[in-house]
């Protein structure tokens, strides 16, 4: 559909739902073909999402926006929908994202402690197999965890030279999969797999946890407990002081005092590389096939925290598959700008 086809279907949506006579500005666009934009109207307001089928598909956000909601979390309340045409009219948070609080020199132990309090409140009451019974929820398995981890060499290293043949390409995989069972084990939970500052809202006038406000949520799976708060705390984004991470892990881990921690340490370096990995296949792919370049900013750090997470033992086979055929300037290339 054209853009032109596509304001009109716009407007036809909110004309039937009763908003025709209302403003609509643009909020935000992001990595997929999403959009979001601002409905204003008559002493009220709301959040227009924008996810043109069949690229986008709504019935996830609107599957998982009811089980937050149910579990007393706060996610935007649906006002409207046209699930074929690709609209949700959602209740509009304002503008105070964690990444926009931050910058104007909110606490940031704060906010990361309200991040990690909603977590805690999710997980304890998603962590037993019954609180998924009646939810058809996709799982975190090794199919999708390799064929995400395969973003890396499918996409960054050709933009960089450094393409692998199809032997080295089987080894990758096989490389994960060894290092990949060290999630064998691990408690699982609703993991909402984009859970950072970017995603994260603070509500004026709610108490507790509620006062989170959560975005961008509709990839969510079945997984362990602890993707979320590595996705938190081992930012693409932005930097953070050890201090704060450790502060984070910790406030995590006191309110589940039976997690194994060792185990646990295992499977967070080892769903750090993985994501990382994905994340800088993501951002690669953004620029050479959706010319969508200011993601590449990121990519230095994110190989910094990916070389990290591969000092843990667990990831041995994938460190060492890194070191025979990635060499050092390599990881440090950044892909040129689409034009």
């Amino acid at each position: 559909m054209n853009p032109i086809s596509r304001n009109e279907a716009r407007a036809a949506f909110l004309a039937a739902c009763g908003w025709g006579d209302a403003q609509v500005s643009p909020l935000a666009a992001d990595a997929s073909f999403r959009s979001y934009h601002r409905v204003t109207g008559a002493a009220r307001g709301a959040v227009l999402m924008d996810a043109p089928p069949p690229m986008e598909d709504v019935r996830p956000f609107r599957a998982i926006d009811a089980r937050l909601r149910a579990l007393g979390l706060s996610a935007p309340e649906i006002l409207a929908e046209d699930v074929r045409g690709g609209f949700l009219l959602l209740e509009d948070f304002g503008d105070g994202t964690f990444t926009r609080l931050l910058k104007t020199g909110e606490s940031e132990a704060a906010l990361y402690d309200l991040a990690v309090d909603a977590l805690v409140a999710l997980h304890r009451q998603t962590g037993a197999a019954a609180a998924f019974e009646g939810f058809d929820l996709p799982v975190y398995d090794e199919a999708r965890y390799l064929a995400e981890a395969a973003l890396l060499p499918d996409w960054f290293l050709p933009a960089v030279g450094c393409e692998p043949g199809g032997v080295a390409r089987a080894a990758y995989d096989a490389a994960w999969r060894e290092s990949l069972k060290a999630l064998a084990g691990q408690p699982e939970t609703l993991v909402l797999r984009d859970f950072h500052v970017d995603n994260l809202m603070r509500l004026p006038g709610r108490g507790g946890v509620a006062a989170c406000g959560l975005l961008d949520f509709q990839d969510a799976v079945r997984g362990p407990v602890g993707y979320d708060l590595m996705s938190l705390l081992e930012d693409a984004r932005r930097d953070l002081d050890p201090a704060l991470i450790a502060r984070g892990r910790a406030r995590y881990l006191d309110a589940f005092p039976a997690l194994d921690r060792d185990a646990f340490g295992a499977a967070w370096a080892v769903l750090a590389a993985q994501r990382h990995a994905k994340v800088i296949g993501i951002f690669t792919r953004l620029n050479v096939r959706d010319r969508k370049p200011q993601y590449l900013v990121h990519i230095p750090r994110v190989w910094r925290l990916l070389e990290a997470a591969l000092a843990h033992p667990a990831l041995g086979p994938v460190a060492a598959w890194f070191a025979a055929r990635v060499p050092a300037d390599v990881r440090r290339s950044t892909p040129c700008p689409s034009v």
